[in-house]
């Protein structure tokens, strides 16, 4: 069945989000480096005030362009609006929270749309550098408005992976180096930057064949996962399946890299995590056919 959003068309959703998207970038471009208020949301996972701002003006213009569609945001603003509306935006307003707050200059504002449970519409803007990637469903990947050609590595040799420290879980970190160590001894080098969807974006664009987290949540997953399928990558859970929205632990890949770094996350971690499935936080349910 063709997916079609209940009132206003998928042209009006792309603009108003992509709208929002540059206002959240210029204001955390402003903030970088000014005075922040950060307070712990738990053991090493902080949020500051620039986070909250970017969130209200992303869910108060959605609400006002779309009253009937839901939101789910990382900071909670959204996350009582209707759990049966057709439509919704899953909102990361600063993923990268940690950089920003020292001023290291990587972080992004991610907004995911997902109709019937099917994510459409993914986009990722790094304002720092000005870049906004980009995919809708059967379109491929856009950077700054220009076709991605993704080229992936042809040997596991030449891959660049990225990844993520489970820092809210360092229980996991002997697993996590375990696995850690197998990969990097088959790949080129690997990556931790601190922004899981600006990383899924650049395995999407070509800058990286490869990425694997443990734990994260839907809004750091929706948007760039989209965009790794429309490049002709695969992405799932850290047991093969479909349910990385809602267990927050995901694998990412060209068809090369992504069977390999499953394997290695499979031996070393996927016990480790839990059972296969698992649930997000309350607000955050994602179920649907292969969360993009």
């Amino acid at each position: 069945m063709k997916l079609q959003l209940p009132s206003r068309g998928l042209e009006e959703v792309e603009r108003v989000a992509r709208s929002v998207l540059i206002e959240a970038g210029a204001l955390l471009r402003a903030r970088l480096g000014t005075p922040l208020s950060v307070s712990g949301k738990s053991a090493f996972d902080f949020v500051t005030d620039a986070d909250r701002e970017s969130e209200a003006l992303i869910v108060d213009s959605i609400r006002r362009s779309f009253p009937d569609h839901r939101v789910v945001s990382e900071e909670g603003l959204g996350i009582e609006s209707d759990p049966d509306a057709e439509v919704t935006w899953v909102v990361d307003p600063l993923d990268g929270t940690t950089n920003f707050i020292h001023g290291y200059p990587f972080f992004s504002v991610s907004i995911a749309v997902r109709v019937h449970k099917e994510t459409l519409l993914g986009f990722v803007l790094d304002p720092v550098r000005g870049e906004l990637f980009s995919a809708r469903k059967g379109k491929g990947v856009r950077l700054n408005d220009q076709p991605v050609a993704r080229r992936w590595s042809s040997t596991l040799g030449e891959a660049l992976v990225l990844t993520g420290f489970p820092f809210r879980a360092k229980g996991l970190l002997k697993p996590y180096l375990q696995c850690f160590a197998q990969i990097l001894l088959e790949v080129s080098d690997m990556r931790r930057s601190g922004s899981a969807a600006l990383d899924l974006a650049y395995v999407a664009c070509g800058r990286a064949d490869g990425f694997w987290e443990a734990g994260l949540r839907s809004w750091d997953i929706a948007a760039g996962a989209l965009m790794v399928t429309e490049a002709g990558g695969l992405v799932s859970d850290f047991w093969g399946a479909n349910h990385y929205l809602r267990n927050g632990h995901v694998v990412a890949g060209s068809p090369l890299v992504h069977p390999f770094l499953l394997a290695q996350v499979g031996a070393h971690l996927a016990q480790a995590v839990g059972p296969p499935g698992g649930m997000s936080p309350p607000g955050d349910s994602m179920d649907g056919p292969m969360g993009c």
